[in-house]
């Protein structure tokens, strides 16, 4: 996998905008149960308050207060608030605008007012007023009969206290009349007691500040959660758009690659030569170029969402939950090892199934292949059983994988939901007693849960994807199998040109050549010269090499010794593009392209003029059953020609050839499907041609008849040359040359030629 990130680089910049919205959506996530922690704990349970310091208080709150407090702290907390005489009061100078609907209780009083602190300011004054603040409200609760704040002995003893106090004076008075070091100790003896109650109790305090002071608490509490909420809605749909823009560009990459990799591949299969081609079965190319690109580009799509997005995600949650304070980290941690233990386990098992499966798929394409290619053979021999048993062999070996694999797979999930599950209630289970001694709230423990998650799914989604990995890791192997594959025929690193002046000149000078892997030559020290305006035909039993020497020409294949040379220059000094310009083939199999006929003659030049078109139909003699269709030249043509006859096929693909102009001309046993008239008719038209344009024509040929005229016939028996000269000369000379000709015409008609 690690090679398909040359293909990255182009999208260097989107692979960044990536991790940047894959981060914003991450935060997003990750800010969510905070918020909804803040919603119970600050919006339900303390009503809307979410600060344990008041931003208002009457007067006598804060007389009270700086009784609990030496000097120190009591500067703190008079730099902190101002005083406003009730006269003075507006509510629009109020924090926040609170509408007080009932000033009574500041009536003759005024109020004292938070000040603009800094956030340092604002901690210090926290901190001196949490325990003074929760004693001053603790005893008026006394007061009404709530002693929950403190133990029992406690409140029996503070209640002695305010049972023995004069009428008309409070707990406040005598606090003030007594000495400040034991009202500063009774502080100190409280602090651990109070401190337990945590923020929650003193926001419940501060609640029960505005509510004295005649503020609409219910108002509070309702825009804090709608606020709290809204804050929450706009974080969300930030979330989904950076999700939606994560998809974006993650197909945009991965299609890119995918395109990119498949370009690469069918680019480079086009440069493969004869010997490459052996090395690779056209139905596993075809799933390489297919199905391991699509697995590649799927783990590239899922990778830049779950590879990427899981540590950020898993991190963010994990520094949340240690700032939490919980100590609730060790069951996220149990968790953690428990599932990863599952998806080793998993990965254990099936991950080499995966690494089977390309090759089953490969089987399965190239049975099909066969089928239809071979379709009419089969009907023929009536072996439609056995091959229908051949494709159900390689389909449910490849099902046998595939239920492997997805067996296997689908465990995975109910026991990870098991294990969600099971930390779901380990985690209250737990939480509940936190929360029953006073160290955690409701709606931290609800974050911790929705972190808890976050974590679990994090490492999920990469123990998915560690999964997925060794496939596309094997398709990705697969694939640049294919592009690093070294090629045997390339161009010289200085190419030469051809010399305009030498035109058609075709030398072979002691070729041998040998077939890679094979143990002896096909072909053996031939040496020939074609010359332009002249026919040079190739003749000899089957497998005397006749095919293999005009293969050379065109670089399918490199000779093993010797050397050819085209107008002068070596073959191997030149470019193949330039070489193969020179060069029309019409090879054995006719083979035609989906399109029209026109596009088919065009092949080679799509600007090619309509008259240029027509000659070459005519001079493949192709123009007759072309005018016989409906629509002439542009009739379809059919995937593979299936819809013409051999014969027409064969005619077009000389005219394709005829059409291209060429410097050399070589037709490997192309006039096999015409009949005699036809393939008398064409040679006639070729070279008049030829005459005409220079070229040199060199022929493959079975039949004797076709090539008769030739100016030079090199016969060839188990590869090597016994003889050569015009058809007159070889026949009262070559004994393999009679024989050929001999076995197909007879006397009469040999001396009538």
């Amino acid at each position: 996998m690690i090679k398909t990130f040359k293909y990255l680089k182009k999208y260097w910049w989107m692979l960044l905008l990536v991790v940047g919205l894959l981060y914003g959506q991450a935060q997003a996530e990750l800010a969510l149960p905070d918020y909804m922690s803040e919603i119970i704990s600050n919006g339900i349970q303390s009503g809307g308050f979410n600060s344990s310091v008041p931003e208002m208080m009457s007067k006598d709150s804060y007389d009270h207060t700086l009784i609990f407090m030496d000097d120190k702290d009591a500067k703190i907390m008079e730099d902190s608030y101002s005083y406003i005489p009730f006269a003075d009061i507006k509510n629009d100078e109020l924090p926040e605008a609170i509408d007080l609907s009932n000033k009574s209780v500041i009536k003759d009083s005024g109020i004292y007012v938070l000040n603009d602190l800094s956030s340092t300011k604002f901690k210090q004054l926290q901190k001196v007023m949490d325990v003074p603040f929760l004693m001053v409200n603790g005893m008026e609760s006394i007061g009404q009969g709530d002693t929950s704040f403190i133990s029992k002995d406690q409140a029996n003893q503070m209640q002695e206290v305010m049972d023995k106090l004069p009428e008309g004076m409070t707990i406040f008075d005598a606090l003030q009349m007594q000495p400040k070091e034991e009202t500063l100790k009774m502080v100190d003896e409280q602090k651990s007691k109070l401190e337990e109650l945590g923020d929650v109790a003193s926001m419940s305090m501060v609640k029960g500040e505005y509510e004295r002071l005649g503020v609409n608490t219910q108002r509070v509490q309702n825009n804090y959660i709608f606020s709290t909420g809204i804050k929450m809605l706009a974080i969300s749909l930030g979330g989904v758009l950076c999700a939606i823009m994560v998809g974006f560009f993650a197909s945009l990459i991965g299609n890119g690659v995918a395109r990119r990799m498949r370009q690469d591949v069918f680019e480079k299969v086009e440069s493969f030569s004869n010997e490459e081609f052996n090395k690779f079965s056209t139905a596993s190319l075809i799933t390489r170029t297919t199905n391991d690109i699509q697995q590649i580009q799927m783990v590239l799509v899922m990778g830049m969402r779950m590879i990427i997005y899981s540590p950020i995600l898993a991190f963010g949650a994990i520094m949340r939950v240690l700032n939490d304070g919980s100590g609730l980290i060790w069951i996220i941690v149990l968790v953690v090892v428990v599932i990863l233990a599952i998806m080793v386990v998993t990965f254990a098992i099936a991950g080499p199934k995966f690494k089977i499966v390309q090759k089953l798929i490969d089987k399965i394409n190239l049975v099909m292949r066969e089928d239809l290619s071979g379709m009419l053979v089969i009907r023929a021999f009536h072996t439609e059983t056995y091959e229908e048993a051949r494709m159900e062999k390689a389909n449910r070996d490849q099902m046998k994988v595939q239920l492997f694999t997805g067996r296997t797979i689908a465990i995975v999930m109910p026991l990870v939901q098991f294990v969600f599950s099971a930390s779901t209630l380990l985690i209250v289970w737990v939480s509940a007693q936190q929360i029953d001694l006073g160290n955690m709230q409701i709606g931290q423990m609800i974050a911790f849960m929705q972190y808890a998650m976050q974590i679990i799914m994090s490492f999920m989604m990469i123990a998915m994807i560690s999964i997925m990995l060794p496939r596309a890791s094997a398709s990705a192997d697969r694939v640049f199998e294919v592009i690093n594959t070294k090629l045997n025929i390339q161009d010289p690193s200085t190419p030469e040109t051809f010399d305009t002046n030498e035109k058609g000149y075709v030398e072979f000078k002691n070729v041998s050549f040998r077939y890679p892997g094979a143990e002896e030559d096909v072909l053996h020290d031939i040496s020939f010269v074609a010359k332009p305006r002249q026919t040079t035909a190739f003749i000899g039993s089957t497998g005397s090499g006749k095919s293999t020497i005009v293969n050379l020409i065109p670089r399918f294949f490199d000779t093993t010794s010797g050397s050819i040379k085209v107008d002068g220059m070596n073959i191997k000094d030149v470019k193949q593009t330039d070489l193969r310009e020179k060069i029309g083939l019409v090879p054995q199999k006719g083979v035609l392209f989906s399109g029209t006929i026109e596009s088919n003659i065009k092949y080679s030049d799509e600007q090619m003029s309509d008259e240029q078109m027509q000659l070459a139909a005519d001079v493949a003699q192709a123009t007759e059953f072309i005018s016989q269709k409906p629509e002439g030249f542009q009739s379809e043509i059919a995937q593979g020609g299936t819809n013409v006859s051999g014969g027409q096929k064969q005619r077009i693909s000389i005219a394709r050839a005829v059409a291209k102009n060429p410097e050399i001309y070589i037709f490997d046993d192309s006039f096999s499907a015409l009949d005699f008239k036809t393939d008398a008719t064409v040679r006639e038209a070729l070279n008049k041609l030829v005459e005409k344009t220079g070229s040199t024509i060199l022929v493959v040929a079975q039949r004797i008849s076709s090539i008769m005229q030739a100016d030079q016939i090199v016969v060839l028996d188990e590869g090597r040359i016994v003889a050569k000269g015009t058809h007159d000369e070889l026949m009262a000379s070559c004994e393999v040359y009679q024989e050929i000709a001999y076995s197909q015409l007879s006397k009469e008609e040999l001396e009538n030629e």
